[in-house]
């Protein structure tokens, strides 16, 4: 079919067009922008919107693409960094991908982004594609992906619908990932009715390279080529992630399938090599994944980002579905493409390279220096806009919000041991068991053995340990370890301290693992911006988080906001996903999550209070109420220095954070590692804290972590700790013999019978 034909096939609305005709409707509410905006694009440009302006606006304006509703509150990520946070700070927020020196010339860029509302909808593509997204970002910032991971949130396990979601996005993501040849080192995967009609689906990617191969998204230098290469583009994904995640659920609208993007991973492995070759040889000058929004926002922001100009001619795209018409073709969020802009004398090492792997490829147009992105299609003009205001310029909302009437009286409704249902010291060997056959306690092998977790050979640490780790330099053995965390009921009871808390737990989880914390991506999950209430939680996650990074000396580089994640007026509880990156001078001083050898003292660091609260137990028996553990960050700080130079200088053999679960769940998870058990007296420890032995083991007091230590260590480790006037107590011995966790003087659990408990939950819902 000839550019003409087509032309005339789709009775194209031109600028022209859109001129002589100012009184012509566009359905513009149905493309998601409210009566406002639109005036605005109208007053923008002068003139009504031609439909492929209209498309664009309406993607690039989304809540997804914009954050309209939340950057007057993300500023405060830039605004709380000090100059002491910014040292190894590359790239920060703005970009694909944030960028951290983590030393020899080696720079790590990491993300985590949503794919929620796609996943709930068609839940193997919306995982898969929310992996090939996120990878494409590292791509674009010229880095090698060499890991992912994947925070999960599915509502009840017994739901009719929620083996449905857990199946396919399982399936979905390890599809994907394990096509690409990519490691799958950890994340969470959690259960709770909140998330029943919006299960989230956080996906994080980690690549790998050295300072001078950073790649920034710009069109820069007129007369330079634009391309866009890779899968061809298709009705897939129309709107796609910008459409759906800008709008709640509602049972009484049309399906939102056809708007789910369709991924091909051999596709995106081949892009990834090509990439790669691409930067090495120099060829490109600037380079944009197709992500959200598609070639709406990969022109607009490479122009917007450069010299601010571009000319494009769309009837160059290559389609799978020759019917798109020129706004679809716009909004299409078709996977496994990228854009380019390459100099004309770097054209012919370009076609060159895509030959060799047989990726298509189109010349677009060119960069211009006219301030303006021209699009046209058969010769005709469709779209004259400034770059910007599609952009960077798009409507900024202050929001109303207010605190929640209803929270005083959920903060004064405390969880009391009385209620806990545990009064005998026998019952205590129960409660063990009913917590780590929990769904959210239980081990998650059903889901993590889908995935490929040692891949690439570079893996150090996967789950279930603490964090993920992976060797950057096989030379020296320099490596990063990262882990994600957020406890949505800690933020339902306090949105403040349950950002910080997260914050919290994944900093102490890489440090447990024997890393320096260094840098920090988050996916801020809420409800809808229009609820002042929810809006209210939103500025305090915010605020809390902000706060609570510049306590903790760590930049936020970058992330993702989702939005809308509620269906009718029912909103899913704050879920600030927080994911903390950290440096290994050499990965083989990692620290497992497990002991191993005999005759190992146990220690607890930190102390223990009555904090129950939006705790796992409190959730087992039904009650959400009172305040989340208190948090000190200045022991946190103190509690991740011991950890790291305990692991770096060999003083401890085996580490575990202190967090959902308590004691009980890091005694369990230890013993549980290696299939190795040990002796515990809680009587001691009772005593200096003023606690029972329930409490002992199910509270979630903060800054606390459990540690093995070689005999032969034991006086260094107390040194280390006294000289930091850091809280510590021998609890146990490492007993290889008995194969059980003896908590003398309350039960004795067999780990076989512990592991039975541990390991059969999911496989009875799933298999």
């Amino acid at each position: 079919m000839t550019a003409e034909t087509t032309s005339r096939k789709f009775n194209i609305d031109t600028v022209a067009h859109a001129e002589a005709t100012p009184d012509q409707a566009l359905p513009w509410a149905e493309l998601g922008l409210k009566e406002n905006e639109y005036r605005r694009v109208e007053e923008i440009l002068g003139r009504r919107p031609t439909g492929a302006e209209l498309a664009m606006y309406s993607v690039m304006w989304s809540e997804h693409c914009s954050y309209k509703s939340s950057k007057v509150h993300l500023r405060q990520f830039g605004e709380k960094v000090t100059d002491a946070m910014k040292e190894h700070l590359l790239v920060g927020i703005g970009e694909n991908a944030g960028v951290v020196d983590i030393g020899d010339g080696w720079a790590v860029t990491f993300k985590v982004e949503s794919h929620n509302h796609p996943s709930f909808v068609e839940p193997y593509q919306g995982a898969a594609t929310g992996v090939g997204g996120i990878v494409r970002d590292i791509i674009s910032m010229g880095a090698r992906p060499v890991a992912v991971m994947d925070p999960l949130r599915f509502g009840a396990i017994d739901h009719p619908d929620t083996a449905r979601l857990v199946h396919g996005i399982v399936a979905g993501i390890g599809g994907y990932g394990n096509s690409l040849g990519l490691p799958n080192i950890g994340g969470e995967v959690v259960f709770d009715s909140v998330y029943q009609g919006n299960p989230l689906v956080n996906a994080l990617a980690v690549g790998v390279l050295r300072h001078e191969d950073i790649r920034l998204a710009n069109a820069s230098g007129a007369g330079n080529r634009v391309v866009l290469f890779g899968a061809r583009t298709g009705g897939d994904g129309i709107g796609g992630a910008s459409v759906l995640a800008s709008e709640s659920f509602d049972s009484t609208k049309p399906s939102k399938r056809p708007a789910v993007q369709v991924g091909d991973p051999f596709a995106e492995k081949v892009l990834i090599e090509c990439c790669l070759e691409l930067f090495k040889a120099s060829v490109v000058e600037g380079i944009q994944d197709l992500g959200a929004a598609g070639i709406s926002c990969a022109t607009s922001e490479l122009a917007s980002n450069g010299d601010g100009g571009m000319h494009v001619e769309l009837t160059n795209v290559l389609l799978r579905d020759p019917s798109l018409t020129p706004g679809e073709i716009l909004m299409s969020e078709s996977q496994e493409r990228m854009m380019a802009v390459v100099t004309p004398e770097n054209v012919a090492a370009f076609e060159a390279i895509m030959d060799k792997w047989a990726v298509e490829y189109s010349w677009l147009g060119e960069v211009t220096d006219t301030g303006r992105l021209i699009i046209e299609w058969a010769g005709e003009k469709i779209v004259d806009v400034d770059p910007r205001t599609v952009a960077h310029e798009g409507p900024v909302y202050e929001r109303p919000y207010h605190r929640p009437t209803w929270l005083d009286g959920v903060q004064a409704d405390a969880f009391t041991t009385s209620s806990a249902g545990v009064e005998r010291p026998a019952d205590l060997r129960e409660a063990v068991l009913e917590l780590m056959a929990s769904p959210n306690m239980c081990a998650k092998d059903w889901v993590t053995d889908q995935y490929d977790r040692y891949v690439q050979g570079n893996t150090a640490l996967a789950m279930p340990d603490d964090a993920g780790v992976v060797r950057v330099d096989e030379e020296t053995g320099l490596g990063v370890a990262i882990s994600t965390d957020a406890n949505g009921r800690y933020s339902y009871l306090d949105p403040y301290e349950g950002a910080r808390l997260a914050l919290a737990e994944a900093y102490r989880n890489v440090a447990t693992s024997g890393a320096a914390p260094l840098a920090v991506t988050d996916c801020l999950n809420f409800g809808s911006p229009e609820d002042p209430e929810v809006m209210w939680q939103f500025a305090e996650t915010v605020r809390g988080l902000a706060d609570a990074c510049q306590e903790l000396g760590v930049p936020v580089t970058g992330g993702n906001v989702s939005l809308y994640n509620q269906t009718g007026g029912v909103a899913i509880h704050p879920t600030p996903v927080v994911g903390v990156l950290g440096v290994f001078d050499d990965v083989a001083r990692r620290t497992p999550s497990g002991w191993r050898e005999d005759g190992q003292a146990v220690y607890l660091l930190g102390t223990t209070a009555d904090e129950l609260d939006g705790s796992e137990w409190a959730n087992l028996r039904g009650h959400l109420g009172g305040r989340p553990p208190a948090l000190d960050l200045t022991a946190e700080k103190t509690l991740a220095a011991i950890l790291v130079n305990c692991s770096r200088d060999g003083m401890i053999d085996a580490a575990h954070d202190l967090s959902e679960g308590g004691l009980a769940a890091g005694l369990s998870e230890m013993a549980l590692r290696f299939d190795v058990g040990a002796r515990i007296g809680l009587d001691e420890l009772c005593e200096r804290d003023g606690i029972d032995a329930f409490t002992a083991l199910f509270s979630e007091s903060q800054a606390r972590a459990v540690v093995s230590v070689p005999r032969s260590e034991e006086v260094r480790f107390n040194d280390m700790c006294t000289a930091r006037n850091f809280p510590t107590m021998r609890i146990g011995v490492v007993d290889t013999e008995n194969r059980a966790l003896d908590v003398q003087g309350y039960f004795t659990l067999p780990l076989d019978v512990l592991r039975e408990a541990h390991e059969g939950t999911l496989p009875k819902h799933f298999s």
